[in-house]
Protein backbone atom coordinates (compact mmCIF):
# COMPACT_ATOMS: atom_id res chain seq x y z
CA UNK A 1 0.00 0.00 0.00
CA UNK A 2 2.40 2.33 1.15
CA UNK A 3 5.76 3.19 -0.75
CA UNK A 4 9.11 1.12 0.19
CA UNK A 5 10.29 4.69 1.66
CA UNK A 6 7.35 5.26 3.85
CA UNK A 7 6.61 1.31 4.59
CA UNK A 8 9.93 1.98 7.04
CA UNK A 9 8.82 4.27 8.47
CA UNK A 10 4.68 4.19 9.20
CA UNK A 11 2.38 1.22 9.46
CA UNK A 12 -0.97 2.52 7.10
CA UNK A 13 -3.08 2.40 9.71
CA UNK A 14 -4.82 4.45 12.23
CA UNK A 15 -1.77 6.07 13.68
CA UNK A 16 -1.06 7.10 10.34
CA UNK A 17 -4.35 8.59 9.81
CA UNK A 18 -4.23 10.76 13.01
CA UNK A 19 -0.62 11.99 11.62
CA UNK A 20 -1.82 12.88 8.42
CA UNK A 21 -5.53 14.62 10.26
CA UNK A 22 -2.61 16.55 12.35
CA UNK A 23 -0.27 17.45 9.40
CA UNK A 24 -2.72 19.00 7.16
CA UNK A 25 -5.43 19.67 9.24
CA UNK A 26 -3.83 22.12 11.68
CA UNK A 27 -2.11 24.26 9.38
CA UNK A 28 -5.28 24.75 7.01
CA UNK A 29 -7.10 25.35 10.30
CA UNK A 30 -5.13 27.92 11.03
CA UNK A 31 -4.78 29.37 7.55
CA UNK A 32 -8.51 29.52 6.98
CA UNK A 33 -8.77 31.69 9.98
CA UNK A 34 -6.27 33.80 9.90
CA UNK A 35 -7.83 34.14 5.74
CA UNK A 36 -11.13 34.83 7.69
CA UNK A 37 -9.94 37.60 9.15
CA UNK A 38 -7.52 38.82 7.34
CA UNK A 39 -9.33 38.54 3.77
CA UNK A 40 -6.28 37.20 2.13
CA UNK A 41 -7.02 33.65 0.86
CA UNK A 42 -3.96 32.75 -1.27
CA UNK A 43 -2.93 30.22 0.59
CA UNK A 44 -5.55 28.19 1.28
CA UNK A 45 -5.64 26.74 -2.30
CA UNK A 46 -1.74 25.08 -1.73
CA UNK A 47 -3.13 22.80 1.24
CA UNK A 48 -6.16 21.41 -1.04
CA UNK A 49 -3.24 20.76 -3.68
CA UNK A 50 -1.05 18.75 -0.85
CA UNK A 51 -4.10 17.18 -0.81
CA UNK A 52 -4.67 16.05 -4.05
CA UNK A 53 -1.10 14.89 -4.31
CA UNK A 54 -0.77 13.12 -0.66
CA UNK A 55 -2.03 9.67 -2.32
CA UNK A 56 0.88 9.72 -5.06
CA UNK A 57 3.68 10.76 -2.15
CA UNK A 58 2.77 8.06 0.04
CA UNK A 59 1.09 5.51 -1.70
CA UNK A 60 1.87 2.75 -4.67
CA UNK A 61 -0.19 2.11 -7.50
CA UNK A 62 -2.32 -0.52 -5.51
CA UNK A 63 -2.37 1.26 -2.80
CA UNK A 64 -4.35 4.37 -4.79
CA UNK A 65 -6.71 1.61 -6.59
CA UNK A 66 -7.06 0.84 -3.07
CA UNK A 67 -8.59 4.28 -1.89
CA UNK A 68 -10.68 4.57 -4.82
CA UNK A 69 -8.70 6.45 -6.97
CA UNK A 70 -9.86 4.41 -10.36
CA UNK A 71 -13.10 4.47 -12.84
CA UNK A 72 -16.65 4.80 -11.74
CA UNK A 73 -18.25 1.16 -11.65
CA UNK A 74 -21.57 3.14 -12.17
CA UNK A 75 -21.97 6.52 -13.95
CA UNK A 76 -25.50 6.41 -13.18
CA UNK A 77 -24.67 6.64 -9.78
CA UNK A 78 -21.95 9.80 -10.73
CA UNK A 79 -25.73 11.91 -11.19
CA UNK A 80 -27.55 10.55 -8.48
CA UNK A 81 -24.22 11.78 -6.39
CA UNK A 82 -24.59 15.29 -7.90
CA UNK A 83 -28.46 15.87 -7.18
CA UNK A 84 -27.60 14.30 -3.83
CA UNK A 85 -24.78 16.33 -2.97
CA UNK A 86 -27.10 19.65 -4.06
CA UNK A 87 -29.97 18.30 -2.01
CA UNK A 88 -28.36 18.07 1.64
CA UNK A 89 -26.41 21.45 0.56
CA UNK A 90 -30.07 22.68 0.26
CA UNK A 91 -30.81 20.93 3.48
CA UNK A 92 -28.11 22.73 5.15
CA UNK A 93 -28.67 26.05 3.71
CA UNK A 94 -32.54 26.01 4.98
CA UNK A 95 -31.80 24.68 8.23
CA UNK A 96 -29.77 27.53 8.66
CA UNK A 97 -32.03 30.34 7.14
CA UNK A 98 -35.23 28.79 9.16
CA UNK A 99 -33.23 28.68 12.37
CA UNK A 100 -31.13 32.09 12.11
CA UNK A 101 -32.36 33.87 8.60
CA UNK A 102 -29.78 36.66 7.34
CA UNK A 103 -28.01 37.08 11.01
CA UNK A 104 -24.15 36.37 11.33
CA UNK A 105 -24.92 32.78 13.21
CA UNK A 106 -25.95 31.37 9.56
CA UNK A 107 -23.34 29.43 8.68
CA UNK A 108 -23.48 30.07 4.98
CA UNK A 109 -24.28 34.14 5.47
CA UNK A 110 -21.22 33.92 7.37
CA UNK A 111 -19.14 32.13 4.48
CA UNK A 112 -20.82 34.67 2.22
CA UNK A 113 -18.88 37.22 4.23
CA UNK A 114 -15.25 36.24 3.54
CA UNK A 115 -15.86 36.39 -0.60
CA UNK A 116 -14.52 39.52 -1.51
CA UNK A 117 -17.55 40.68 -3.46
CA UNK A 118 -19.96 43.33 -2.54
CA UNK A 119 -23.55 42.93 -3.21
CA UNK A 120 -23.41 46.18 -4.84
CA UNK A 121 -20.99 45.31 -6.89
CA UNK A 122 -23.72 42.07 -8.00
CA UNK A 123 -25.37 44.58 -10.33
CA UNK A 124 -26.51 43.06 -13.68
CA UNK A 125 -24.70 40.06 -15.40
CA UNK A 126 -22.04 41.00 -12.39
CA UNK A 127 -24.07 38.20 -10.21
CA UNK A 128 -24.06 35.27 -13.00
CA UNK A 129 -20.46 36.06 -13.97
CA UNK A 130 -19.27 35.92 -9.97
CA UNK A 131 -21.57 33.02 -9.38
CA UNK A 132 -19.50 31.09 -12.80
CA UNK A 133 -16.32 32.13 -11.81
CA UNK A 134 -16.82 31.09 -7.36
CA UNK A 135 -18.47 28.11 -8.90
CA UNK A 136 -16.20 26.35 -10.80
CA UNK A 137 -13.48 27.02 -7.89
CA UNK A 138 -15.64 25.66 -5.99
CA UNK A 139 -15.96 22.28 -7.60
CA UNK A 140 -12.67 21.82 -8.31
CA UNK A 141 -9.95 22.66 -5.33
CA UNK A 142 -11.65 21.84 -2.48
CA UNK A 143 -13.94 18.45 -3.63
CA UNK A 144 -11.22 17.27 -5.14
CA UNK A 145 -8.29 17.75 -2.43
CA UNK A 146 -10.58 16.92 0.71
CA UNK A 147 -12.06 13.70 -1.31
CA UNK A 148 -8.89 12.10 -2.02
CA UNK A 149 -7.30 13.43 1.88
CA UNK A 150 -10.17 12.27 3.85
CA UNK A 151 -12.41 9.72 1.71
CA UNK A 152 -9.64 8.63 0.34
CA UNK A 153 -5.90 8.26 1.94
CA UNK A 154 -7.51 8.47 5.43
CA UNK A 155 -9.97 6.73 5.22
CA UNK A 156 -7.54 3.96 3.81
CA UNK A 157 -5.65 3.95 6.57
CA UNK A 158 -8.36 3.86 8.94
CA UNK A 159 -9.56 0.96 7.54
CA UNK A 160 -6.57 -0.84 8.23
CA UNK A 161 -7.41 -0.90 12.23
CA UNK A 162 -11.18 -0.49 11.68
CA UNK A 163 -14.46 -2.03 10.18
CA UNK A 164 -15.21 0.60 7.25
CA UNK A 165 -18.03 1.73 9.06
CA UNK A 166 -16.14 2.94 11.80
CA UNK A 167 -13.17 3.95 9.30
CA UNK A 168 -16.16 6.51 7.83
CA UNK A 169 -17.14 8.02 11.12
CA UNK A 170 -14.08 9.34 11.91
CA UNK A 171 -12.66 10.75 8.41
CA UNK A 172 -15.97 11.77 8.64
CA UNK A 173 -15.51 13.53 12.10
CA UNK A 174 -12.09 14.98 11.40
CA UNK A 175 -13.59 16.70 8.01
CA UNK A 176 -16.69 17.72 10.34
CA UNK A 177 -14.43 19.37 12.94
CA UNK A 178 -11.87 20.78 10.49
CA UNK A 179 -15.18 23.13 9.06
CA UNK A 180 -15.14 24.77 12.47
CA UNK A 181 -12.50 27.36 10.94
CA UNK A 182 -14.85 28.22 8.90
CA UNK A 183 -18.02 28.22 10.73
CA UNK A 184 -18.26 28.43 14.31
CA UNK A 185 -15.23 30.33 15.27
CA UNK A 186 -15.82 34.03 13.55
CA UNK A 187 -14.58 37.28 13.12
CA UNK A 188 -16.54 39.91 14.06
CA UNK A 189 -16.17 43.23 14.26
CA UNK A 190 -12.12 42.78 15.37
CA UNK A 191 -12.65 40.14 17.30
CA UNK A 192 -13.03 36.69 17.83
CA UNK A 193 -15.85 34.64 19.13
CA UNK A 194 -17.20 30.78 19.38
CA UNK A 195 -21.02 30.54 18.39
CA UNK A 196 -21.47 27.47 20.59
CA UNK A 197 -24.99 26.33 19.18
CA UNK A 198 -24.74 26.98 15.37
CA UNK A 199 -20.95 25.80 15.50
CA UNK A 200 -22.62 22.44 16.78
CA UNK A 201 -25.37 22.09 14.21
CA UNK A 202 -22.97 23.26 11.45
CA UNK A 203 -20.64 20.09 12.13
CA UNK A 204 -23.22 17.97 12.63
CA UNK A 205 -24.63 19.12 9.09
CA UNK A 206 -20.71 19.06 7.57
CA UNK A 207 -20.52 15.05 9.32
CA UNK A 208 -23.82 13.91 7.56
CA UNK A 209 -22.45 15.80 4.56
CA UNK A 210 -19.21 13.88 4.48
CA UNK A 211 -21.36 10.63 5.36
CA UNK A 212 -23.40 10.94 2.20
CA UNK A 213 -19.98 11.65 0.21
CA UNK A 214 -18.37 8.32 1.46
CA UNK A 215 -21.50 6.65 0.71
CA UNK A 216 -21.06 8.04 -3.20
CA UNK A 217 -18.23 6.67 -3.09
CA UNK A 218 -19.27 3.40 -2.35
CA UNK A 219 -22.38 3.34 -4.95
CA UNK A 220 -19.99 4.72 -7.56
CA UNK A 221 -16.85 2.45 -6.54
CA UNK A 222 -14.69 5.26 -6.91
CA UNK A 223 -13.35 8.01 -4.80
CA UNK A 224 -14.66 10.26 -7.65
CA UNK A 225 -18.01 9.56 -6.67
CA UNK A 226 -17.65 11.52 -3.39
CA UNK A 227 -15.90 14.12 -5.03
CA UNK A 228 -19.10 14.45 -7.71
CA UNK A 229 -21.02 14.79 -4.32
CA UNK A 230 -19.19 17.09 -2.91
CA UNK A 231 -18.87 19.47 -5.92
CA UNK A 232 -22.80 19.05 -6.05
CA UNK A 233 -22.76 20.54 -2.19
CA UNK A 234 -20.44 23.37 -2.83
CA UNK A 235 -22.62 24.36 -6.44
CA UNK A 236 -25.79 24.44 -4.32
CA UNK A 237 -24.09 26.38 -1.73
CA UNK A 238 -23.08 28.50 -4.07
CA UNK A 239 -26.47 29.39 -5.86
CA UNK A 240 -27.38 30.29 -2.29
CA UNK A 241 -24.95 32.57 -1.46
CA UNK A 242 -24.85 34.30 -4.53
CA UNK A 243 -29.18 34.27 -5.47
CA UNK A 244 -30.21 34.18 -1.67
CA UNK A 245 -27.61 35.76 0.47
CA UNK A 246 -26.36 38.48 -2.03
CA UNK A 247 -29.06 40.65 -3.04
Amino acid sequence: MLRPFWRSLFEYKGLFALFLILLLGIPRFIIVLAANATGNYNLVPIIFLLMILLPFIFLNREGRKSIGLVRPKSYRWLVYSFIGGMAISTLVFFAGWLLYADTISNWFVYISKSYAVSKTGLQGNNRHIYFVIYAIIGMSFSPVGEEFFYRGLVHGALAGSYQEKTASTLDSLAFALTHLAHFGIVYIAGGWHFLFLPAVLWVCGMFLASKLFFFSKQKTGSIWGAVVCHAGFNLAMMYFIFYWILI
